[in-house]
Formats: structure tokens, sequence, C-alpha cells
């Protein structure tokens, strides 16, 4: 499938994301979390984990469409022989599967919060520098767009869901998105295309683990033994 194939497929499905996506409702109007302790905690967490894999599932979308309109086969070998970290690299976040196993429910959740919220300024850093270039795609914007907006929503949802599962207020850490996250004011053309391929490719990541994380959850809620 070509390009531009892919950028009129995804056109006509555009509307369905935006259909089946069911709003977690967190936020009053005046920004206190009101709604969200009113679902029970299994529907709480069922909408979370649909926010997560929408999230996924059009991260994924994203970064193969930049990839194969502005990343040339030699640059995606550049990017891997390079090593870019990713910018959450150094968050306590458990990678491997039987460090995964074994944290607790707690840590899972605060691993999902962590991530959530190192990703919100990159994101918004990523729409800024797309709208610049000269042949992006409004598919490519728009989906950029949406991510950003519904990471906002995922993060009031699981805020909630630890309150409602843990009975507690946040954990707090010493890293904050600032920290975590740096750029120049104007980078080279060429540098920025790999920093927003990075950017794109480390957050297709780490939203495949606030998926995995928030399912390992669900799965502990009803089949304690028997999660893999």
């Amino acid at each position: 499938m070509t390009v531009m194939q892919k950028v009129i497929w995804s056109l006509l499905l555009w509307p369905c994301l935006q259909t089946v996506s069911i709003p977690l409702d967190c936020r009053e109007d005046q920004g206190s979390l009101l709604r969200c302790p009113s679902i029970s905690q299994e529907k709480l967490l069922d909408r979370v984990i649909q926010h997560a894999e929408l999230i996924y599932r059009v991260s994924e979308e994203s970064c193969s469409m930049f990839e194969e309109m502005f990343i040339p086969f030699e640059l995606q070998l550049q990017r891997n022989q390079a090593g870019y970290a990713c910018i959450t690299k150094a968050l306590p976040i458990p990678s491997s599967r039987s460090e995964i196993q074994l944290i607790s429910d707690k840590w899972l959740l605060h691993s999902v919060l962590m991530l959530v919220q190192s990703w919100i300024e990159p994101l918004v850093y990523l729409q800024t520098s797309l709208n610049l270039y000269d042949v992006a795609p409004d598919t490519l914007l728009n989906k950029t767009k949406w991510v950003s907006e519904k990471l906002i929503s995922l993060e009031q949802g699981v805020v909630v869901l630890i309150k409602k599962m843990l009975d507690e207020g946040l954990l707090t850490t010493n890293n904050s998105e600032q920290g975590l996250f740096q750029y120049d004011a104007q980078p080279e053309m060429l540098e920025s295309v790999m920093r927003d391929y990075t950017l794109l490719s480390c957050f297709k990541k780490d939203a495949h683990k606030m998926e995995t994380f928030l399912k390992l959850l669900k799965c502990r809620q009803t089949d304690k033994y028997n999660c893999a």
C-alpha cells in the first residue's frame, strides 16, 4: 500500500476513532475531578484501558506514516546505529517481563502515570514541530493532536483510578517533564526530522507499555494467579 493510499485510508477511518472512543469525563467545567469517582472501579479501569489501546494504535499509525513520508531507509539505519535514547529511559519503569510480573499493583499504576505525565510536554512540542513541515499531511497532524488530547484524559483517569484502588494520593517523584525533555530553539531540518521520528518511535513504545501494564492490572483483578 502506498503512502497516499494509507493517507486516504486513514482519512476514512478517522471519524470512527472519534466515535469509538468513550470519554473518561473526569473533569467538570471548573477542572475538578468529579465525574470519574461516580464510575465503578471496574468500569473506570475498562475505560482507561480502552483509551490506552486507542492511543497506542494511533501512535503506531502516526509513526508508520511519518517513517514512510520522511525517513528513508538509510536514515532508519542511522538512527538504529546511533542508539538514540528515549526521554523516559531515566524513569524507574520496569522493562523486562520478569520485573513487570514482580511489581505491585501500586507500581503498575504509578508507572503508567509517570509515563503519561512524561509525554504531555513532548507531544505538545511535536505538534508545534510538525506544523512547520511543508508537506506534513493533515491526517498526521490530526492524529498527533488527538493523541495529545487523549493522553491528558488518560492522565485524569489514572489519577482517579489510583485514588479508588489504592486509596491514596499521587506518588511524588523527582522527575518532571521539563527535566526529561530538552530541545533547541532552532534545530537543523534533518536534526529536527530525526528528533521528531525518535519522539514518535519512543512514544509508540511507551504507549504499548501503558497498555500492557493496565491490562496486566485488569488481569490481576480477575484472575490473579494466571496473568502472564
